[in-house]
């Protein structure tokens, strides 16, 4: 238990000194819910074959791994915050909202288009999976620009708690000599 709460004290402590990783962390699992799920995207695209839905596919691959290291290089350790690379870091997330809001409506449009319309069954569920996908993938994008937008509000709040570790003294600090003399 008492391992369990100094662990948890670190953690805090890295987190007053660098918040953004918060927001960071959002942005990881953002990539990791689109990148684990890819199987479901090319699988749709192969169904459908809608005009752009290709290229859609791979500017949020590639954008989501450029606003990483964008939001990475926008702080760095122990500085200001590079703007410019905050800024480019965020266009490049809308960037990615726009291609994913581009592919649900192509999907839309492939299910209730009035000539041979797609069914999903058995056998093309992938196309629900990559539509569910997707709706999470845009959910968890605005909660990181949330974050990101909130960051100097949840600082201020985090560099309130107290971290620091109290010393107890066992009464027998008078009796240490630290004048040096002999």
């Amino acid at each position: 238990m008492k391992g369990l709460k100094e662990s948890f004290r670190k953690l805090l402590v890295s987190l007053k000194r660098r918040p953004h990783m918060i927001a960071l962390l959002v942005f990881g699992v953002a990539f990791l819910v689109y990148s684990l799920n890819l199987m479901n995207i090319s699988d749709t695209t192969a169904k459908i074959q809608g005009k752009g839905m290709g290229l859609c596919g791979f500017a949020t691959m590639l954008f989501s791994l450029l606003s990483l290291l964008c939001f990475l290089n926008a702080f760095p350790h122990r500085k200001k915050v590079n703007v410019p690379m905050l800024v480019l870091a965020f266009v490049m997330v809308g960037v990615i909202l726009f291609a994913d809001t581009y592919y649900l409506n192509a999907i839309g449009n492939a299910l209730t288009r009035a000539d041979n319309p797609i069914q999903i069954g058995k056998t093309t569920l992938y196309i629900a999976k990559a539509n569910n996908m997707l709706v999470n993938h845009r959910i968890i994008l605005i909660a990181g620009v949330a974050l990101t937008a909130l960051l100097p509000v949840y600082s201020k709040l985090l560099r309130k708690i107290n971290t620091s570790v109290s010393v107890e003294d066992n009464g027998k600090l008078d009796a240490i000599d630290i004048s040096g003399e002999e």
